[in-house]
């Protein structure tokens, strides 16, 4: 099921979607809600181990230096 949502696009930004719609044979309105899931799963992604990260961190979850170095040290050029 789907539903409706009026936005306000600069006019620039209009007018690239309305020529990528044209480039792809897909209506401006499907681009955008492919963009606003997108961006929707992504930041709902990012909010989510944001919260995830303060509960390990109210809890004293943390990471121990020798931990942190081991990752360090498997990152160096050697």
């Amino acid at each position: 099921m789907s539903s409706t949502v009026t936005i306000r696009l600069e006019e620039a930004t209009k007018d690239k979607l309305e020529k990528l719609a044209d480039a792809t044979h897909r209506s401006r309105s499907f681009l955008a809600a492919e963009a606003i899931k997108a961006y929707v799963e992504s930041n709902e992604w990012q909010i989510g181990e944001i919260h995830e990260a303060i509960k390990e961190a109210d809890a004293g979850d943390f990471t121990t230096e020798a931990e942190v170095l081991a990752v360090v040290d498997k990152w160096k050029v050697k």
